[in-house]
Formats: C-alpha cells, structure tokens, sequence
C-alpha cells in the first residue's frame, strides 16, 4: 500500500501537482514512518509548494533514519537557502557533497551560499563539515472557515496543545512554552540561523511541535533551554541588538530598530537628528492605508477582512449582535441579526466532522 502511495505521489510531482505529492507522501509515511527516501522526497515536494520549514523538517527526518542519503543533505541545503539560512545551508550542502562528489549541484549550491555570506559579513567562509543543525516541523492543520446560506457564519479553531509567548532584552530574546510535568527527556530544541525547533514527545500523547522562522537571526551556540517544573524557556542569543516587532519573520514587519537598554514597547522608528530630510509620517500612514485597502487578499486573511469591514460599516444592533454572538459561541458563531441572537443564549455550532469540547487548564 505505501509503495502504491508513493508511486502516486511521483506522479503527481511530475504533473506538478506539488501540494497532492505532499498529501500522498505523508499517507505512505504513516504507513513507512521510518523510510529516509520517503521524507526526503516529500521534502522536495514541500520545497516546490513553498513549505520550506517542512522541507528541511523532512530532510532532518530523512537524515537522521540514513544520514547516507545525500539527496536529503541537497534538499535541506536548497530549503535554507531559500530561507536565507546560508551558513546552515553551506554545512548541510558540503557534508552531501562528501557523499557525492559527482554530484555537481552540490558545489554550484555552495558558490551561491559563499557570495550571499559575503555579501551579508564581507568574509568568505572557509571550507568545514561543521555540525549540522537540525530542525523539526509538522504543518499546522488550518481548519477552513465554513460559510452557511443565513446571515450566520460558522468558525472553528483549533487550539493549540501549549500557551507560548516571548519577552526580549537587547542581547536575548526568552521563548517560554507553557507545559507542566514534561519530563527533560521528552523535550528536543533545535537552533538554526533564524529558525526555532520545538518538539515535545511525551508517551501516549501526540507530539507536539513549534518552529517558528524568527523575526531576526540569532548565534545557535550561544542559544540555550531549560525545562522547568510549569514550561520549558528558551534563550535565544541575539546576533544583533534589534528590537522584535514579533517572535516571528514577516515580511510586513517594519525595519527593526538598534536598542540599547531593556525593551518595553514598540515605537515608530527614529533616525538621527543630523538627518536633513524629514519624514513626513501622516503621508507615509495615508500610503500604506492605501495599499492594505487596494491589497487582494484570500483565505483567512479575505475572511477576516470580510468581517472587519461588516462590523466597521454596521450599525448599532449589528455590531452588538457580531460581538454576542461570537463571545457566547466561543468563538464558533458570528451574527449579525440582534433580533435573532439579542433574546437567547447563542450555542457553539462545529462543522460537520468536528464536536465543540471544553478546555480544562
């Protein structure tokens, strides 16, 4: 049967059907959990989907079941390549290349990897098979949004196993993760140039992981965790003093600025005072008002935008029916009809295929 899925899933990669491939690969690998060539090739069906931090979960996996397979090593080098992970890359795509010297893409990937360090530290790096770092990711499983005929839209959320949330100094930024009595031997973190491994495998339960692309590079060997009675805390080493915005990279996020003393909160950028042009903030705000306005959205971000402009351009009874709704719903129902939902208590409703479940803390 996983011989027939990942005949399959060859298939669709050559129709370039990227994101089938993915789904088929991960039916075969549910029934070859441990097969190297299995990961390796969803890796590049996940590079070609723009999975990347998939990609080089794969690869990692592929890896570590045949750390032979140096087809794995050229896949995780050309995901952080595309990540912008170029010194991880380098080590990944000089140990594939011992492997397979006949392989030429190996030393063409390595040239591009030296002239993008080059040009971000003006030093060519010299030639090692440094430690490779590795990186663990499973997709988050976005549950859809499902639209029904009457003015009622159903929303269902997934939630996640643990609590996270970040603080940072000039020099470090502290990741804690949320979870009780987990023993140190079922926690594994992983540091990469700007990618955070979390996985949490406790017995009988299923695993968890979080692996953010960070909002900034970090110095992997200076990075450091520890697991504690109530959560596991991260450090990660800043490679530069810079403010975060956020915990993790987007490209929306504004420039980051150079900080000196303990960060508070954000605030809007500032530039010497010797600067002979002035910013003219109000017509940069009006801008980039403009482009969010004019911007084609889809998904969930369509959605949420659907829903913003409702409630901005509702009336009184509409935005109270919006808010009761969705506050006794949990989160599941969203009206806009006060008539229908002012009267009553309004009832989670799930999807078909889901149940509405209470979280204990």
């Amino acid at each position: 049967m996983a011989s027939d899925l990942e005949k399959s899933a060859k298939e669709a990669f050559i129709d370039d059907h990227f994101e089938l491939a993915v789904d088929l690969y991960t039916q075969a690998i549910a029934l070859n959990p441990q097969s190297a060539e299995l990961h390796s090739d969803r890796a590049q069906a996940n590079i070609k989907s723009g999975n990347l931090t998939g990609a080089v979960a794969d690869a990692n996996k592929a890896i570590e079941f045949d750390s032979s397979l140096y087809k794995a090593y050229l896949r995780k080098g050309i995901a952080c390549i595309k990540l912008e992970e170029y010194q991880t890359a380098r080590a990944t795509l000089e140990i594939g290349a011992s492997l397979a010297p006949h392989e030429t893409r190996f030393a063409e990937l390595i040239k591009e990897c030296d002239e993008k360090i080059a040009e971000e530290t003006g030093v060519l790096p010299t030639s090692s098979l440094e430690k490779n770092i590795t990186e663990n990711v499973i997709p988050a499983e976005d549950v859809q949004p499902v639209s029904q005929p009457s003015n009622q839209v159903t929303v269902a959320t997934v939630k996640p196993k643990y609590r996270h949330e970040f603080y940072q100094k000039p020099e470090e930024v502290v990741v804690t993760i949320f979870a009780k009595g987990i023993p140190a031997k079922d926690v594994n973190v992983d540091f990469g140039e700007q990618i955070l491994s979390v996985s949490i495998d406790v017995a009988g339960e299923d695993t968890y992981h979080f692996q953010p692309r960070l909002f900034a590079k970090i110095i992997p060997e200076k990075c450091r965790f520890d697991v504690l009675s109530t959560k596991v805390e991260i450090r990660l080493a800043k490679i530069e003093p810079l403010h975060w915005t956020s915990l993790e990279f987007s490209k929306d996020s504004p420039v980051p600025q150079r900080v000196s003393g303990p960060v508070v909160l954000a605030s809007r950028p500032s530039y010497p005072s010797s600067k002979p042009k002035r910013v003219d903030w109000d017509k940069l705000e009006a801008q980039v008002k403009k482009e969010e306005k004019e911007e084609k959205l889809d998904g969930d971000a369509a959605l949420n935008k659907f829903f913003q402009d409702i409630y901005k351009d509702a009336d009184e009874d509409t935005r109270r029916a919006m808010r009761k709704s969705f506050v006794e719903s949990n989160g599941t129902v969203l009206s806009t009809n006060w008539k229908e939902v002012g009267n009553k208590k309004v009832e989670g409703s799930a999807p078909d295929g889901m149940e509405m479940k209470k979280w204990e803390f």
